[in-house]
């Protein structure tokens, strides 16, 4: 579709940020709007044509993204806006990934926001412990959501600043250390007898039988699958690390099939703006199969990928081997699965069951 036709800017419409598409009025070009994009909208007010401004409309469109922020800025004061766009431009400089900066620029704007009118570089370590003590006590966060706004902040200060490391004075909360939740084997048929949808389905039975991240799942491109030999290339995954994985023999002509009928041009699961799927609606897919299913667990999809490395560990797996396929930097993380499913405690008796 050629969108030189097209002139394109951004906005808001109904208290939501939008892009506007205006051109010559010609039934031709509504008509191919509307095929490229069927949930398009019109204006009678603004007499245009709109779309959300969402990343993935934005790349549909070859319109360049937003700056991370930029929203945000407008909520800090003058004083502390200089020091918000250093922040962003040392991350970028320093390469972080996409999900890390904008967790990192959520954490540090909540601090100016907080300071307001009081300059960000003149803020006496003192009151930064206040502050921390402010969002444990007052705003009740848990300890990994402490610990992100810490490092964010940490980041500010050593990264942009420069300043010595400042913040060994300022105890780090420690995280519960919980073990993965997942599901068994006869509750993930349930869930995948349960789901009806074809690129539901196939979306839910690949993040299990590649123990896949959410992220992972929605970055997979026609590209990576390999059919020949079996592999998919799980692309720049968490760490910005390539890894390859094999493709399951049971889900190939599912996966035919599903290409056949939605004809995916780029990711293999494309949203509704013909970008990558949203984690999000992913996560909404996992949650109403579940429903279905009658799972009464409080479980996330990435349960799935957990249920992967469980289940292989029980199938007699070498740890090592499954830490390459789950793309861990460290074997200590892939052992906590040995503590999900020991099979020699499982032989254990209590000594009630001897009485």
């Amino acid at each position: 579709m050629d969108f030189n036709v097209y002139n394109f800017s951004f906005g808001t419409h109904n208290n939501k940020e939008v892009i506007w598409i205006r051109f010559a009025k010609n039934y031709l070009l509504i008509q191919n709007l509307k095929n490229a994009f069927p949930s398009v909208k019109f204006s009678n007010t603004n007499k245009a044509w709109y779309l959300p401004d969402l990343p993935s409309v934005r790349t549909a469109l070859n319109l360049s993204q937003k700056d991370f922020g930029a929203t945000l800025i407008q909520q800090i004061n003058q004083v502390n806006r200089q020091a918000f766009i250093k922040f962003i431009n040392q991350l970028k400089l320093k390469a972080y990934s996409k999900n890390t900066m904008r967790t990192y620029v959520s954490e540090f704007a909540h601090l100016l926001k907080t300071l307001n009118h009081f300059s960000v570089d003149n803020l006496p370590q003192e009151r930064l412990k206040d502050y921390f003590l402010y969002c444990i006590e007052k705003e009740k966060i848990k300890e990994n959501h402490l610990n992100s706004r810490i490092n964010a902040i940490k980041f500010y200060y050593e990264q942009v600043c420069h300043k010595p490391k400042m913040f060994f004075e300022i105890p780090r909360p420690k995280t519960p250390k919980t073990l993965p939740k997942m599901l068994s084997k006869v509750e993930i048929k349930k869930i995948f007898q349960h789901t009806t949808n074809p690129k539901h389905l196939l979306m839910l039975q690949l993040c299990y039988g590649m123990g896949l991240r959410v992220s992972e799942i929605v970055h997979l491109k026609i590209e990576h699958i390999n059919s020949t030999n079996m592999l998919v290339l799980i692309a720049g995954a968490k760490g910005k690390k390539d890894r390859y994985t094999n493709l399951p023999e049971s889900v190939l002509q599912l996966l035919r099939n599903y290409y056949v009928t939605y004809r995916p041009k780029i990711y293999l699961f494309e949203g509704q703006y013909r970008g990558a799927y949203t984690t999000r609606s992913v996560q909404n897919v996992f949650k109403q199969a579940m429903k279905r299913a009658k799972i009464n667990k409080n479980i996330g999809v990435h349960g799935l990928r957990h249920s992967y490395a469980t289940h292989l560990i029980e199938s007699g797996a070498d740890i090592r081997f499954l830490q390459e396929l789950l793309g861990h930097n460290s074997i200590k993380t892939t052992q906590i699965y040995t503590h999900v499913t020991d099979v020699a405690k499982t032989k254990v008796k209590s000594p009630l069951d001897f009485l």
